[in-house]
């Protein structure tokens, strides 16, 4: 016998759009298994199947606004159901608190269209590039909770098994319909990098401290030391004090030199200081690493800063090179910005990004002066640091980078 489904009660709201038809015609559905989602600009609702049953005809599609009493579905059941009242279910209306983007579901094509979830853990799926398809879902009926998601990108993370991509690659847009196109195919190096990149940033709760160095005396003073330098055949950048002053930092710092373990229950501090060094390639970011820059003065880092960037730009870099870092630089001050926040590159816990200095007016005992002052953006994951930390690390370098007496000693320090 046939019967009628009906949108019920759903409050004051009238005109709801339905962003999700989650049953399709000749499905059988266990009571509380969604048959359409609608959402509002506060909630996303589910509005589940009232008994056990088997949808014989659709009468709403995506897109559609629909409001108390609207008809969605035939349906045949053996149970007979007054529908006039049906509440939504209340353990299925998900606040939109998780700031994900609304995505054009008409553009978005999944092979995870048949696993157990709501509308918003699709999103937040597709958002991290999960397929809901590979999660086992611990909810009500088996239904996929954000729990669920999270523990399987945990999973891969701690495998170092690529989570997948993230929503835009797999938008089916033809942006031909608009103008002339090409196709470029990615780097394997941008390919690889690209997921790392991904995956820590939708793994590790980023936040960045920004600071200012007044780095006047310290250009200074390289400028002076260029003859020493070029006698030894290397060229002294502004690089090389910044790695001796994150070192000092690491030293007196240590949990900015640690990783965070497996069980994600303990640390693992590291005695040694090799620092990660962001090059820009024809094929993309690579990050050789300068290895026990605490053994070694300004001009023994100069030579190996130099062989590093020219092997990383000729594609040289052995394994080696590349393994090993406890934290990373990410300097854009050749090329310009006044800002960035840099994604750290785990197991590290921070990372250190670099802007381009510039002579700014500053008051120094109530007097105007030019001085050369350095933008530093220093990411850290939230689990192992706090503001507070951070905070004080910052000043660290600030002051590494800033007294005099800091810097000439990094010329013969080692």
């Amino acid at each position: 016998m046939n019967q009628q489904i009906l949108v019920p009660d759903i409050g004051d709201y009238t005109g709801v759009e339905v962003i999700d038809v989650i049953a399709k015609i000749g499905n059988n559905l266990a009571k509380e298994d969604t048959i359409i989602t609608l959402e509002t600009d506060k909630a996303t609702m589910d509005i589940p199947a009232p008994y056990d049953l088997t949808i014989v005809e659709l009468h709403v599609k995506k897109g559609d606004k629909v409001s108390k009493g609207n008809l969605i579905a035939t349906v045949t059941s053996s149970i007979t159901t007054k529908q006039e009242n049906l509440p939504v279910n209340s353990n299925k209306i998900t606040e939109n608190t998780n700031n994900i983007p609304t995505i054009n579901s008409t553009n978005i094509t999944s092979s995870s269209s048949v696993a157990h979830a709501s509308p918003s853990i699709r999103k937040f799926a597709r958002e991290l590039g999960v397929n809901l398809e590979n999660i086992s879902g611990t909810g009500k009926h088996g239904r996929i909770v954000e729990h669920d998601v999270k523990k399987h990108v945990n999973d891969l993370f701690k495998t170092g098994l690529p989570i997948g991509t993230n929503n835009s690659s797999n938008l089916n847009i033809d942006f031909s319909k608009w103008g002339e196109i090409s196709h470029q195919p990615l780097s394997r190096i941008k390919k690889k990098s690209g997921q790392s990149l991904h995956r820590n940033w939708i793994t590790i709760p980023h936040v960045t401290h920004f600071e200012e160095a007044d780095i006047t005396e310290l250009e200074n003073f390289r400028k002076q030391q260029q003859e020493v330098a070029k006698q030894q055949g290397v060229k002294l950048t502004l690089l090389t004090f910044f790695i001796k002053a994150i070192t000092n930092g690491l030293k007196n710092f240590p949990l900015f030199n640690s990783s965070l373990a497996l069980d994600g229950e303990n640390l693992i501090i590291k005695k040694y200081y090799n620092i990660g060094i962001a090059v820009d390639t024809n094929q993309g970011l690579v990050v050789p690493i300068v290895k026990n820059t605490d053994q070694k003065n300004l001009f023994k880092l100069a030579e190996e800063l130099t062989m590093l960037s020219q092997k990383a730009r000729d594609g040289k870099l052995v394994a080696n090179d590349i393994q090993g870092g406890s934290f990373t630089i990410s300097s854009l001050g050749g090329i310009g910005g006044v800002g960035f926040t840099p994604i750290i590159n785990a197991p590290e816990v921070a990372i250190l990004g670099v802007s381009k200095a510039q002579l700014k007016p500053t008051y120094i005992n109530g007097e105007l002066y030019p001085r050369l002052i350095l933008p530093l953006a220093i990411s850290y994951d939230h689990r192992v640091i706090d503001g507070a930390e951070a905070a004080k690390f910052s000043k660290f370098i600030v002051e590494q980078l800033t007294d005099l007496a800091h810097i000439k000693n990094y010329e013969y320090s080692n």
